[in-house]
């Protein structure tokens, strides 16, 4: 197993104090923003090649606990060693328009496919309100702690949220998603017109990163809860 690499069958993971994320995504542009943002290498990232759930009908927090639990149960059945500091990571996106009542939201993916980055602001035609979010949910599970087989670990859920507008045009780079119709707050330039560092240092996903490298400097004790950095939405054994 390579640090900022792919976990998989007969991997072992490299003796290191720091924590080890086994990030589950098989999107390489979030794995990308991932690794900037934990540029100051106070954590160790490993991408793990797992099949995820696509679920409807559930909260984001909801969706990203159901899809760290498949994740753990198919790292547990393959013979990666998890080590006392390991964590498992999943990550789920959303695009809100307010006018929409938060939607698409965790379906934005489904609409991206249908309409495209071109497509997408045109269910805010009928809307003065171009206001919307995105919102990135982590659920992370310490299963580095499991001492007995059968235990569970215990699942922590964050979320970094990022306001902004949907623009009306797409505008930059169409190499990431949405990127392309979001300008955040306080910005004149979507997250596809900027510098990757500069998203990095602003986007939902960094919020969200930024609460998990914050919670874990406490190790996700029950005291977690008055560290936070932006929303923490709870905790589940």
């Amino acid at each position: 197993m390579a640090e900022n690499g792919d976990v998989g069958h007969g991997a072992t993971a490299p003796d290191d104090s720091r924590p080890l994320i086994f990030f589950c995504t098989g999107n390489s542009n979030k794995l990308a923003e991932v690794q900037q943002i934990l540029g100051d290498r106070s954590v160790r990232l490993v991408a793990a090649n797992v099949d995820l759930p696509e679920l409807q009908g559930a909260s984001p927090a909801e969706i990203a606990e159901a899809k760290c639990r498949s994740a753990v149960r198919q790292l547990q059945l393959s013979d990666a060693e998890l080590p006392q500091n390991a964590l498992v990571m999943v990550e789920d996106t959303c695009l809100c328009f307010n006018a929409l009542k938060g939607l698409p939201g965790p379906y934005v993916k489904w609409f991206l496919h249908k309409l495209g980055p071109e497509g997408l602001p045109s269910l805010l035609a009928a809307y003065e309100d171009k206001s919307g979010y995105a919102l990135c949910t982590l659920c992370v599970a310490e299963v580095g702690r499991v001492k007995h087989e059968g235990d569970e670990p215990h699942f922590h859920t964050l979320e970094g949220r990022t306001d902004g507008i949907i623009v009306t045009e797409p505008r930059g780079k169409r190499d990431f998603g949405w990127d392309p119709i979001f300008q955040p707050d306080g910005f004149k330039l979507t997250y596809a017109e900027m510098d990757k560092a500069v998203k990095n240092s602003i986007s939902h996903r960094y919020k969200a990163m930024e609460a998990l490298k914050e919670a874990d400097r406490h190790r996700f004790s029950v005291q977690m809860l008055a560290y936070k950095v932006g929303p923490f939405v709870g905790t589940k054994a």
